[in-house]
């Protein structure tokens, strides 16, 4: 591995680089393209192989977008960034900074739902580390020898198995941690190479993959149990060892399995998993915007969550969680939350084995919603019985919220707040423009997935995305400043209190649930502020001074600016 050796002063910015020629231009952390200086070409030996004219990273943005956009189907978008990012990783950053909104759902979701789809298809260059069954006994050999660079700090890491809403799609699963890490570094400012994306590829269940012979996984039926923990369990040992700053962001694992990896690690390792705890903070954020917007208490929230998968779980948790922090206790707390699956709502005469125990009603709590029969299943029968004031969707099926069970939420409260989360776009529960039109447009709203503006009489009404680039870019950002050991259930609620107090007065009076995505840098330094200080008051943190606290997330933070380049002296 190299040392990423860049040394920063102020806005000053110069690397040591040990590459020269060719091999420079194909390292996409030190290549600049054209960029490259008059001095810096002769330097290091790059005469000739570019073009005459020397380009700022500005004028390379706008050219490089032009050739982006010129593509008009989201997936050859994809594969164009992806083979900048490949390419040149300063303005790869450059231009996702400068056209956030435009380009946010090309490297993330909805597209990049596709990109893990198409994976095997569309695979140009190896970026990142795949972990197999084949490398048990010598992963940490792996890792030193595999990953770029020394000092990582953050890993994505996912085994591809429930990815978004379309499931298992083995080694594809990869784009899904690319495209995360990406967010990280255009929000939150974290350095590229400080990133590590890692598949744990132990194989797909999805056959299709499996007799596809352009398949580029691991090609078997995944690992389960205890041969599966055994190399969750060599692997996080070794990311440790190899890399003893690091914090991972888990990914996309079957709801079981990511309860288990998340509690049996959570002590060893700062780690968290978006699915479940960042999705828990912003549908609560979502929440906290409402109750501003509506002029009511928190206290009086009743939440209705479709969908008991990691997700729904997650949201749960976190809703439960901060209403008992508020007072709220026994019978008031657990009449909160009521969860459905897919036989239903979740009460204690089904004698769950799983988490999912820990959301089901008691019996007596239960029988007061009068519910019997078919109607124990039917949406539309569960809201006209419990009286919800907030609806969620994570069940991933597409129309859930039709307009029997809309306009069933708009007749039980005055402003319905309707949060379908399930993305990609296609398994998104509702269409926005229909929530409104069959509310009057008293329903307040956001998506998992991103939507265009809905034309309303008198205006424009634009759709919140509840989406978790609010919370973990920040989250990650907040853990490595504070050299936190863990991330604690107290840092996820204060991650879920910043994202909901940086709405501004403009957007909760336009009734607005999530802010614009354009404000993402802002945010992201909120949340990572709002993270270390939790840590802090949690004990958890090795950096205690809390007074220069946002100096040091300032100064720790990066963005995509060419360094003078400075020839490394060999060794």
């Amino acid at each position: 591995m190299d040392k990423y050796d860049l040394i920063r002063d102020g806005d000053k910015h110069q690397l040591n680089v040990p590459k020269r020629g060719k091999s420079l231009l194909r390292y996409p952390l030190y290549n600049k393209g054209t960029g490259f200086t008059d001095a810096e070409r002769k330097q290091f030996g790059l005469e000739g192989l570019l073009p005459a004219r020397i380009s700022d990273i500005e004028t390379q943005a706008k050219r490089v977008f032009k050739s982006i956009m010129f593509n008009k189907d989201p997936m050859g978008r994809h594969i164009g960034l992806a083979a900048l990012q490949d390419r040149n990783e300063h303005l790869f950053y450059k231009l996702l900074e400068d056209n956030l909104e435009e380009l946010m759902p090309i490297v993330y979701t909805p597209t990049v739902g596709k990109a893990s789809q198409y994976f095997s298809r569309v695979f140009r260059r190896g970026r990142g580390i795949w972990i197999t069954p084949h490398h048990v006994g010598r992963i940490e050999k792996v890792l030193r020898s595999a990953a770029p660079f020394s000092d990582v700090q953050l890993m994505v890491v996912t085994d591809n198995e429930a990815i978004l809403g379309i499931g298992d799609q083995g080694a594809g699963g990869m784009a899904i941690s690319v495209g995360k890490l990406s967010l990280y570094c255009a929000g939150a400012g974290i350095h590229p190479a400080h990133t590590l994306p890692i598949s744990l590829d132990v194989g797909t269940n999805n056959q299709d993959l499996l007799d596809d012979p352009l398949y580029l996984g691991w090609r078997h039926k995944r690992l389960r149990g205890d041969a599966y923990l055994s190399l969750v369990d060599e692997f996080v040992a070794a990311a440790k060892a190899v890399f003893p700053r690091v914090t991972i962001q888990w990914e996309d694992l079957r709801k079981d399995n990511a309860l288990t990896v998340l509690n049996r690690y959570k002590a060893t390792v700062p780690s968290f998993n978006d699915d479940i705890q960042g999705t828990g903070a912003v549908a609560y954020a979502c929440i906290h915007a409402a109750c501003k917007i509506t002029g009511t208490d928190l206290k009086d929230s009743r939440v209705l969550i479709y969908g008991a998968g990691a997700a729904g779980y997650g949201i749960a948790k976190m809703i439960l969680n901060g209403l008992e922090d508020q007072g709220l206790s026994g019978a008031n707390l657990s009449n909160s939350v009521l969860a459905m699956d897919s036989r239903g709502i979740l009460t204690a005469e089904r004698e769950f084995t799983d988490y999912k125990a820990e959301l089901a009603w008691p019996k007596d709590l239960a029988a007061e919603l009068d519910l019997k029969g078919e109607n124990v299943s039917d949406l539309a029968s569960v809201i006209e019985a419990y009286k919800p004031t907030v609806l969620i969707g994570t069940s991933g099926q597409f129309n859930a919220f039709d307009q029997a069970v809309v306009e069933a939420m708009a007749a039980v409260t005055a402003r319905p707040v309707i949060l379908p989360m399930s993305n990609p776009t296609s398994i998104s529960e509702a269409i926005p423009e229909d929530v409104l039109r069959w509310t009057g447009g008293k329903a307040l709203v956001a998506t998992g997935s991103p939507f265009d503006p809905v034309p309303m009489r008198g205006g424009i009404q634009r759709i919140g995305q509840a989406n978790n680039v609010f919370i973990f870019p920040g989250l990650g950002l907040g853990t490595i400043v504070a050299g936190a050991s863990e991330v604690t259930d107290g840092m996820i609620a204060a991650s879920a209190q910043a994202l909901a107090d940086s709405l501004t007065d403009d957007e909760i009076a336009e009734g607005c649930l999530m802010p614009e995505v354009s404000r993402l840098w802002d945010i992201c330094g909120q949340v990572a502020l709002a993270t270390a200080t939790r840590a802090m008051s949690d004990g958890v943190a090795s950096q205690t001074d809390l007074a220069t606290l946002n100096e040091r997330i300032e100064a720790y933070r990066w963005r995509p600016i060419y360094p003078e380049m400075i020839a490394a002296k060999s060794t």
